[in-house]
């Protein structure tokens, strides 16, 4: 076991190594960066830290955040690197936005926490403001997307049986394959992800799946089991396969955690790439649930508040769910706040001591959404991520015909994108590969599986900065991919590991 240890700290500290390089530099590196290069402050030593005493649930891009401001990342070296994740959407406003810092400090000076058990100053004024910028009636405040969701999973069956008097213990609730709401025991009932359920069982009863961007085979599942159906949930966007287009249907299956198949047969399907659903499906998903009456759920964790070029992605269709869900950005990165809305005759379905939070709408959480929600509307954020948006995919377009046996597709809305290569032709080089030597050149960006690399900038992004990280990803494949395939080991086939449990497909395997 020692061994083993040893073995992979090497291993670790090799990587970190040789992708370590010199991009730009703080131009005042403050005070606690004068003896970065002691061992003690090092990139490498922070990593050997969190390896040695933080659970190994994560497989980080070996980069230390250290400063950030904007669009940019210093790490404990002076290193300077282009963020193009935005930790996953919660950064939409730019790194550490002066004004939203000010009301962090501001507020922090004066009352961070009451519990709910008391009102407090800052709550209330939260609650208005983000009740009528997007019109609905009340909002549940919570700290984490995961709880926003849980939130509404809980409200949307309280709902279905005090509303639609659904026989008690028998609520469903609908997702999709390919869909990713969070971790927690409830949400991983809805997964596909086979590393996200293994080992975690049982799951919880009560979830259906169906395809995403399918509304004909909704329309099937409602018809059969519509009585107890209490809400359909999803992304207007699935953004943890990479954004992508929907694949050309085949044969249909639903995955259920309720122990039996609609059809009642398991059918191998093609590869699930599902995320940027046909023109036209939101708009069939709001009719179907208007007229079955089941609540329609958008999870806007991600793609909501100006990430896609408008301020929910559900805008895109002039499309209003009955309840949802927001997190990530609404704290502008600072502090973690989510939210759930609907109006009232579905959340005063829960009463008091039925659902709640000790940190859920604390003064120094609303007072920073507050003024998150301001940057993003006083900044037209979410007019210069659709047009910046439209220049990066430009660009993306530009690298694609330069390499066109790699890069499958580029996509996106807005500045949540996604390039797809080609698993033939990349491998045995993966996504990873290629975000590590992005780091080398100075950008920063995460893979999704396999064969994806997303890019979600900030928004604040200037146009120059979308340009530098469009260049990297074309030198990376003109320079460095031909070395990395030369010195890689071709790797054994993945299907195994990627094929549903539940159901059977080969979820993010490649058709190329």
């Amino acid at each position: 076991m020692a061994t083993t240890k040893r073995t992979l700290q090497c291993l670790l500290s090799r990587v970190c190594r040789e992708t370590r390089r010199t991009y730009g530099v703080l131009p005042q590196p403050p005070p606690h960066n004068s003896s970065s290069s002691s061992s003690s402050s090092s990139s490498q030593h922070l990593i050997n830290l969190e390896y040695e005493y933080s659970a190994h649930n994560y497989h980080p891009v070996p980069i230390v955040f250290s400063q950030a401001k904007g669009s940019s990342i210093w790490d404990p070296e002076g290193n300077k690197y282009l963020d193009f994740l935005s930790a996953y959407s919660a950064v939409n406003q730019g790194h550490c936005h002066p004004r939203i810092m000010k009301a962090l400090h501001d507020q922090a000076q004066k009352l961070t926490l009451s519990s709910r058990a008391f009102y407090n100053d800052r709550f209330p004024v939260f609650a208005e403001r983000l009740t009528d910028m997007f019109g609905y009636d009340m909002v549940l405040p919570m700290n984490t997307g995961a709880e926003g969701v849980e939130t509404a999973l809980k409200l949307a069956r309280k709902w279905g049986y005090e509303r639609k008097k659904i026989p008690n213990d028998e609520a469903i609730i609908i997702s999709c394959c390919g869909c990713f709401h969070g971790r927690t025991l409830a949400v991983i009932s809805m997964s596909c992800d086979n590393e996200a359920t293994k080992g975690f069982g049982p799951l919880l009863p009560g979830h259906l799946k169906v395809d995403f961007g399918d509304e004909v085979l909704l329309e099937k599942i409602f018809k059969d089991q519509g009585e107890r159906i209490a809400g359909f949930l999803f992304e207007p966007i699935q953004g943890e396969a990479g954004p992508t287009s929907l694949f050309d249907n085949g044969r249909k299956v639903f995955c259920t955690t309720l122990g039996w198949l609609m059809g009642r047969e398991k059918l191998l399907l093609s590869p699930l790439k599902v995320v940027i659903p046909p023109d036209g499906y939101l708009k069939a998903v709001r009719d179907l649930c208007s007229k079955y009456n089941i609540l329609m759920i958008a999870d806007e964790i991600q793609t909501g508040l100006a990430r896609t070029g408008k301020m929910l992605a559900c805008d895109w269709e002039q499309v209003r769910p009955d309840v949802v869900i927001l997190g990530k950005a609404l704290g502008g990165g600072v502090i973690p706040v989510s939210a759930v809305l609907a109006d009232k005759d579905v959340m005063l379905c829960i009463r008091p001591g039925e659902h709640g939070s000790t940190f859920g709408g604390n003064p120094l959480a609303s007072a920073v959404a507050i003024a998150s929600l301001d940057v993003i509307k006083e900044e037209g954020l979410a007019e210069r991520s659709d047009r910046l948006g439209q220049e990066l995919r430009h660009q993306l377009l530009k690298v694609q015909q330069q390499f066109p046996d790699i890069i499958k597709e580029v996509r996106g809305r807005g500045l949540f994108n996604a390039v797809e290569f080609k698993s033939k032709t990349l491998s045995p080089v993966s996504a990873y590969d290629i975000c590590l030597k992005l780091k080398d050149r100075g950008v920063l960006a995460k893979p999704t599986h396999d064969t994806i690399v997303r890019l979600t900038p900030p928004l604040s992004m200037s146009s120059d900065e979308l340009q530098e990280g469009s260049k990297a990803l074309g030198e990376v494949l003109e320079l460095d991919l031909p070395k990395m395939k030369k010195a890689k080991p071709e790797k054994l086939s993945s299907t195994a590991s990627t094929t549903c449990d539940r159901c059977g497909r080969n979820l993010y395997g490649s058709s190329d």
